[in-house]
């Protein structure tokens, strides 16, 4: 049995601009199947660099306490500027159903109707019912979009980018959906156009140290066949069992391996997009010193807003000769933080370093019986790579650094199943602390590495002032800071929720630091972008995002503040989601 299905796509061939407002940043406003794996990814999967890591993500458990209201005679796209009201969670345990109020549409629009002619009836979807798992990525925000496409080449997505083009409908481009910060909600009436068919690993040329892969193939995939192949790919999200590297490159993802090795944009060498009007153009490539500009970091990181992606040439590494990983024991985060940025003042780069609180350690011991020390203020894990000769020299330096700086116990992995054991630590942290407390927020700041004791020492004083737990887990190491706030949806107001977290995200901008290390802006965070950015600063982003993409069809709404492309998305975040919960 259907239920009522959704709005047809709009089919007519006006086009309304779709970009977010350049007017209102002037005057400041704020405006899919799991595969069988075989060992080695599992393996590989529990612990990071050259044997690759991955993060558990664990799903809240309340319901969406929401309902959706639309005009009863609305069978098109919500008209530009409208917006979706949506009723508070009631308080208490009181759960109702999440209602849809049914629609008036009952047969697919000729723009779904030539999208099936392109991708096949099987991979078009536009009832209410197939929506559903296509409104909300791992963020706050959820929204339907009008129809989704899941083309299966890049003539196929080429073809569907044209017919929208041609109808005048917006597009979201769409990985596997493990982003938090809605960079894959649709606004504006927008189709999702998914990735998930385009999972081919084209090739990979030792000599040459090259991936050729699609975007939708998992970034552990990746990490296996190059190891297959006795190299590695450094980038290793803690999603990296199912983010894909289209999704990557769209976030500029990194990993606990950030540090030595750097980003995403620091490995993509190569993209082939299909821009707004359907063409498909290349940037970059495997020859050194290309001549003209150079496009490929300015696409990296613009998480789907000047184009899709369909193929990317990525840089792959040797394996080091020698691994070699600590762990320290502070009193409490505060040395333990100042010794990070000693080791690095030292002059040794760790290939990572991550940080555990007290608060995650005894989560861990808790639930996974773990065995780290339960008197721990801080733990830190520390990684180092490379010849055998530097690693020993670089093992006493280390060492003698940590004790300096207030360690009272350093130990170092004899094997490479301690090794994994202590990274399984760190990656099975967010599921520990998921026993703590039913919901929670994780944030994706940046900020300078000799700055972090203050920081955190102000960010665990906004917690405490609004009596949340916290939880600090993150890449000290580049000062990608991951606090967590952990909460009761049911009897803790959202609002205040939202207010410490602006508040922590402040703390991290004042001192220097950036809105995303890892995550992306989104819709989470694209209200902030005037505390980091002049409106001259945004106005030069939208023209070149204007030279890809000059009527903003390609993900509107998100990054840039203001506009009204994403209208009927309350730009708070969507507080009604929080009080469902959320992926960590």
């Amino acid at each position: 049995m259907r239920r009522s299905p959704p709005r047809a796509p709009r089919s007519t061939s006006s086009r309304p601009s779709c970009r977010s407002g350049r007017k209102s940043t002037r005057r400041m406003a704020r405006c899919g199947s799991r595969s069988t794996r075989n060992d080695e990814a599992d393996r590989a999967a529990t612990t990071p660099g050259p044997v690759a890591g991955s993060r558990l993500r664990a799903r809240r458990t309340l319901p969406l306490h929401s309902r959706v209201v639309s005009s009863p005679g609305d069978a098109g796209p919500r008209a530009r500027g409208s917006r979706a009201t949506r009723s508070p969670a009631p308080p208490g345990d009181a759960v109702p159903p999440r209602v849809i109020l049914p629609v008036t549409a009952t047969s697919p629009s000729a723009l779904v109707l030539r999208l099936q002619e392109i991708c096949g009836d099987d991979n078009v979807f536009w009832r209410a019912e197939d929506l559903l798992v296509w409104e909300y990525d791992a963020g706050f925000d959820r929204h339907p979009p009008s129809a989704v496409a899941v083309p299966g080449s890049a003539d196929e997505v080429a073809a569907v980018v044209k017919a929208a083009h041609d109808a005048g409908a917006a597009i979201v481009p769409r990985g596997a959906g493990t982003g938090l910060s809605g960079g894959t909600i649709a606004c504006a009436g927008a189709i999702v156009v998914s990735t998930v068919r385009l999972r081919r690993i084209v090739a990979i040329d030792a000599a040459a140290r090259v991936a050729v892969v699609e975007p939708g193939v998992p970034n552990l995939t990746v990490s296996v066949a190059a190891r297959e192949a006795g190299l590695f790919f450094a980038p290793d999200p803690a999603s990296q069992r199912i983010s894909t590297i289209g999704g990557n490159v769209g976030t500029n993802a990194g990993g606990p391996h950030a540090l030595r090795y750097g980003s995403m944009v620091n490995h993509v060498l190569g993209i082939e997009m299909v821009l707004a009007n359907g063409e498909i153009a290349r940037f970059g490539g495997t020859a050194a010193d290309l001549p003209g500009y150079d496009c490929v970091p300015l696409i990296v990181g613009s998480e789907g807003t000047l184009g899709i992606i369909t193929k990317i040439w990525l840089r792959l590494l040797p394996l080091p000769e020698d691994v070699r990983t600590f762990v320290a024991i502070f009193p409490d985060i505060d040395r333990g933080a100042r010794a990070a940025s000693a080791i690095i003042a030292s002059g040794v780069v760790p290939a990572a370093m991550e940080m555990l609180d007290n608060v995650t350690i005894g989560a861990l011991n808790a639930a996974f019986d773990v065995h780290l020390p339960a008197n721990a203020g801080s733990l830190l894990l520390v990684e180092i790579e490379g010849l055998r000769e530097e690693t020993e020299e670089w093992a006493v330096s280390i060492d003698r650094v940590l004790r300096k700086n207030g360690a009272t116990d350093v130990r170092s992995a004899a094997t490479q199943a301690e090794r994994e054991l202590l990274w399984k630590a760190r990656k099975l942290g967010y599921a520990a602390l998921a026993r703590i407390k039913p919901n929670n927020y994780l944030h994706d700041a940046v900020v300078p590495r000799t700055r972090m004791p203050e920081v955190l020492r102000e960010v665990n004083a906004i917690a405490e002032r609004y009596g949340y737990v916290i939880a600090n887990m993150f890449h000290i190491g580049d000062g990608n800071l991951h606090p967590v706030l952990l909460f009761d949806a049911r009897t803790e107001p959202i609002d205040r929720v939202m207010e410490a977290s602006a508040e922590i995200l402040k703390v991290a901008i004042d001192a220097g630091g950036a809105l995303t290390g890892e995550h992306g802006v989104g819709l989470e965070k694209n209200h902030f972008m005037l505390w980091v950015f002049s409106a001259e600063d945004l106005e030069a982003m939208h023209r070149a995002r204007d030279a890809f993409d000059p009527d903003g069809t390609m993900n509107p709404g998100k990054i840039f503040p203001g506009g009204d492309a994403c209208a009927d998305i309350p730009t708070e975040r969507t507080k009604r989601a929080l009080a469902e919960g959320m992926w960590v």
